[in-house]
């Protein structure tokens, strides 16, 4: 199995973010710890699962997409030479090549069956095919989901483990432990995708920060409704 950083990355935030909602929620409303951990485990494999499962049959599907496009691409070279010959020819004259360099590289380029269908699937089309595999996909997914996750419910664990009470402290402390979960997880995000890490982490925290505060907020206001 091959990890996927991206798709841990994805799992990561949406596992924390939702996971972090619930906790914010449970403690708005004022009720029992023990509605955290059982809400709170219960999102972390219910909903960490369901991403999983969805990557996979989105990554299953590209795949086939492009397995399909492919094999038109390779129909069109077969019965449509001279055609798809064309269409090479005009891809390259609009990058600027002309004259006999152009005939050149299109020569070379149709000289070659699949070099001719990987330019066509991707200059023509968009198309680039990669090595991932759907299954290794869903399990990173639901890898960071659990594992970055569980850092809000960490706190409220171990007081209950140390049969400590739960109190405002523990919610400070999954406070603190899940701004800095997303702020690293952004910052990792922003290394793989080649932007600023300290703006990545600093938009990562906010839009987990922001989600849980409503959840807060829903939580305070209808514990104040039907209390």
């Amino acid at each position: 199995m091959r990890w996927h950083f991206q798709d841990f990355i994805y799992g990561s935030i949406d596992g924390a973010v939702t996971t972090f909602a619930i906790v914010a929620g449970v403690v708005g409303a004022s009720l029992s710890p023990n509605i955290i951990l059982i809400l709170g485990f219960a999102n972390l494999f219910g909903d960490g699962f369901s991403m999983a499962v969805s990557n996979y049959q989105a990554s299953k599907a590209h795949k086939e997409y492009i397995a399909m496009m492919r094999k038109k691409e390779e129909w069109s070279i077969d019965n449509l030479e001279e055609q798809e010959r064309q269409e090479i020819r005009d891809i390259y004259s609009k990058k600027g090549f002309k004259d006999e360099l152009l005939e050149e590289i299109v020569r070379m380029i149709t000289s070659r069956r699949k070099v001719w269908v990987d330019t066509m699937m991707r200059e023509e089309l968009g198309l680039v095919d990669d090595d991932k595999k759907p299954l290794d996909s869903a399990l990173s997914t639901f890898f960071g989901f659990n594992v970055i996750g569980l850092i809000p419910l960490l706190p409220f664990v171990f007081f209950l483990i140390l049969d400590w009470q739960v109190d405002g402290l523990a919610f400070l402390a999954s406070v603190i432990s899940t701004g800095v979960a997303f702020f690293l997880v952004g910052m990792i995000k922003g290394r793989i995708v080649k932007k600023s890490i300290w703006s990545s982490g600093l938009f990562t925290l906010l839009i987990g920060g922001s989600a849980a505060f409503v959840a807060y907020i829903v939580g305070y206001g209808l514990h104040l409704i039907v209390k």
